[in-house]
């Protein structure tokens, strides 16, 4: 029995004409479009209309690849800025170490001109590190009697006196500052010629200073006077700065001035110091630090 479709499936020209006809239809609108340009308005018509569509397929695209680009990107620079803060704490050490170098080097400079024009004998010592005893103001440098140093000896930098050698060992010695209460120097003022002894451990508590001791209330003694040595103590030679007046307190009530001064000199600013190499030390004021020195007594001041 032969197998028929249904009257409602055979509705509208064959496949066959069909075919023929969208054929016909296609190669009529491409010669027309092409010799002609009539489907231009059309295709202008189309894609302002299929803009919004083409649009929306391909913006989760878009937001997809932007929401991971932006945390690569923010990867990126995070580590780009962790790249740049090293290098930025790389180039301030540097700085720092040069900044640093140059300091010394121009210190070293200035010791090397100090010691051309000292007539004795010298050695430059680099300071190795404080010595134990918080109460007092001693540092040990690294040369020894090896290196010709003795106890007793001169310490000075290029700026004035320092201290005085005080203990020594094979490859390293102990310098007892100006500031320590052991410490005694004979000074004269440079301006009026007034000789007088200057001890460390400033009364009243005065850190890093001195004390100029024993001179009459009404010596002539004024703020910013410059203190050299006198050299008659046998230890320092002549005319090596020591300190500068800081202030001057007069009580009539009392027999002696109260005057306390600045170092010039020191280890707080510099890591090399220059040794004196004297033939014949002077007094060890780590065991007699002012044995020939006046016993007079000084009056308390309020």
């Amino acid at each position: 029995m032969e197998q028929v479709a249904p009257p409602l499936f055979k509705q509208g020209p064959s496949a066959f004409a069909r075919l023929f006809f969208f054929s016909v239809l296609a190669l009529t609108l491409i010669v027309a479009d092409t010799r002609f340009d009539a489907l231009r308005y059309l295709r202008v018509g189309l894609g302002t209309a299929l803009y919004p569509v083409q649009r929306g397929v391909i913006a989760p695209t878009q937001w997809a690849g932007n929401f991971f680009g932006y945390f690569q990107a923010l990867d990126r620079v995070e580590a780009e800025n962790r790249k740049l803060a090293l290098e930025k704490n790389t180039l301030a050490q540097t700085a720092l170490r040069a900044e640093s170098l140059e300091a010394e080097n121009g210190h070293l400079r200035k010791l090397a001109g100090l010691r051309e024009s000292q007539h004795s004998k010298s050695v430059a010592a680099e300071i190795l590190y404080d010595a134990r005893d918080p109460f007092s103001r001693k540092v040990i440098v690294d040369r020894g009697t090896n290196d010709g140093v003795d106890r007793g000896q001169p310490v000075i930098d290029d700026s004035g006196v320092v201290g005085q050698i005080t203990r020594v060992f094979p490859l390293s010695s102990e310098i007892t500052l100006l500031t320590d209460r052991e410490m005694a120097i004979a000074v004269q003022n440079v301006r009026t010629g007034v000789r007088g002894i200057a001890y460390g451990n400033a009364a009243g508590g005065s850190a890093g200073q001195i004390d100029l001791r024993f001179m009459p209330s009404n010596v002539d003694v004024k703020k910013d006077d410059l203190l050299a040595t006198t050299g008659l103590d046998g230890v320092f030679p002549v005319g090596l700065p020591v300190a500068r007046v800081l202030s001057v307190e007069r009580n009539a009530a009392y027999q002696f001035a109260r005057i306390l001064c600045t170092p010039l000199g020191g280890t707080e600013r510099n890591r090399h110091v220059l040794i004196l190499l004297t033939d014949k030390p002077g007094p060890r004021p780590a065991e007699e630090p002012a044995s020939a020195l006046p016993k007079t007594k000084r009056s308390r001041m309020p």
